[in-house]
Order: structure tokens, then C-alpha cells, then sequence
């Protein structure tokens, strides 16, 4: 959950119930429902699913450059979540929902994900060994107040040094996401070198 404090009031259209409707809507109780982990939602998913699957978007890439002025920072010192920026690909992993358990899983996902409706809910193109899905997956406008860029080093080793939120650091936060990837099979190379730079500076063992 990355949970963020709101920098402006939000708009009618922006509203975390108006968004989950529209996704509702998007999905149309029509079958089962697919949703994309890329970061802690592989480790700590919080919802039921029935089948999981490594999977792979195109068009985006898994990125340590959110704030998190709560859960994993405070706003007098923010930490860093990974958030789905476009560009590139990312491989994560796929979840499928049952249809008749969408409606109740749905909502937890979202007061989970959309509290301060940062993410743009969206559905990706997902490509696994067992043939292409539909998931709903939560992207990050590089025009949100909370999309921080490329960091330096340094600023980066400061932040995994500091940051600490309601959930605990951010360097807990990134070996968790290193580990559950490892535990996939999957490889992230921007990763591996966080883990490394936390590691040059004595950060972990």
C-alpha cells in the first residue's frame, strides 16, 4: 500500500469513488478479474486470488520513484516507493480474480491502492507463458506531484539511510521487493544495483 498525503483537493473526477466505478464498469462482470503486481502487491497482496502467473507489460517500467510521505517516509523526510511509469517494460506478476469474489475483493484492493487516488488505474496488455491477459494495474503520471524523477546516489543511499513511515523504511520495502522478485524468478537489474549501493554503504549485510 503506498499510501500518500493528498497535495491539492481533488477534483469529482479524481475521486477514488468515481475511479473504482469506472473500473467496475471497465470490467463489466464478464469474467474473471486480472490485476498486475509489480512491487509489494507480489509480496503482500492482500486479496484472494485463484491463479498467479509471472507476466510482463510493455510500455512500462518499474520505477523507486514515488514519494511516501506515510507509510514508508514522513513529510518532513519522505521515503521512496517503486511505482509503474511509462516506457520500457516490467516483468511482475498476475493475479486472477474470481468473477463472483470481484465484488468484494475489488473494494479492499482499492482502499488499499486508491485511498488518495495517486495511481491511474489502467489495463495493460499483460504477457504470460499460458497467452495474453487483460489486468488492471496502477500507473504513475510523471505529471503527479508525487512522481519524484531520477535521484543521484547519494540522495538515494540518504533515503534508504533516513526514511522510515507507518510501515517501516525503505529499505525494507526494496530488499522485500528484491526478495519477492528472487523468489519469481524474476530479474531486475535497476534493482540489483539498490540492493548493491545499500550494500557498498554498509546499509545490509
Amino acid at each position: 500500500m503506498h499510501l500518500v498525503e493528498p497535495l491539492r483537493p481533488l477534483s469529482p473526477e479524481r475521486e477514488p469513488a468515481h475511479l473504482l466505478a469506472q473500473t467496475r464498469a471497465a470490467w463489466g462482470g464478464r469474467g474473471d478479474l486480472w490485476v498486475f503486481g509489480y512491487a509489494s502487491l507480489i509480496w503482500r497482496p492482500e486479496f484472494e486470488s485463484i491463479e498467479q502467473r509471472p507476466a510482463r507489460v510493455h510500455g512500462w517500467h518499474r520505477a523507486l520513484e514515488m514519494r511516501s510521505r506515510i507509510n514508508r517516509g514522513t513529510p518532513e523526510f519522505p521515503g521512496l516507493v517503486f511505482a509503474l511509469v511509462g516506457g520500457g517494460s516490467c516483468q511482475g506478476m498476475v493475479y486472477r480474480i474470481a468473477r463472483d469474489r470481484v465484488e468484494d475483493e475489488l473494494p479492499r484492493l482499492w482502499a488499499r491502492e486508491m485511498p488518495n487516488s495517486v495511481y491511474d488505474p489502467r489495463w495493460l496488455a499483460c504477457r504470460t507463458a499460458h497467452g495474453d491477459v487483460s489486468a488492471l494495474a496502477f500507473t504513475l503520471s510523471r505529471a503527479s506531484p508525487n512522481y519524484t524523477g531520477p535521484m543521484d546516489d547519494a540522495h538515494l543511499v540518504q533515503v534508504l539511510k533516513r526514511a522510515s513511515g507507518r510501515y517501516g523504511t525503505t529499505l525494507a520495502y526494496l530488499l522485500e521487493t528484491a526478495n519477492a522478485l528472487n523468489t519469481h524468478g524474476i530479474r531486475d537489474k535497476k534493482i540489483e544495483r539498490l540492493v548493491a549501493l545499500a550494500r557498498q554503504h554498509a546499509l545490509v549485510p
